[in-house]
């Protein structure tokens, strides 16, 4: 499972340094997150940050999956 971690944390920091990918996270709580191209990947935490100044943080563990789309 450490493994499949690390491979999906790998996959994700490659792809949110692009700013024309973009990323639908899909949490286990059931939520469904679009991040905007203000983003960022610090330790377990992808970092958003939206529009009206609000910083969100969503922990790698809480994720489920992630699809990727060429914007």
């Amino acid at each position: 499972m450490e493994q499949k971690t690390n491979q999906f944390k790998k996959v994700l920091s490659r792809y949110v340094n692009y700013r024309g990918i973009d990323i639908i996270l899909y949490l286990k709580d059931g939520s469904v997150i679009e991040l905007d191209k203000n983003r960022r990947i610090e330790g377990d935490y992808v970092i958003k940050n939206e529009r009206e100044g609000v910083i969100s943080r969503i922990e790698l563990s809480d994720i489920l999956k992630a699809d990727f789309y060429a914007a």
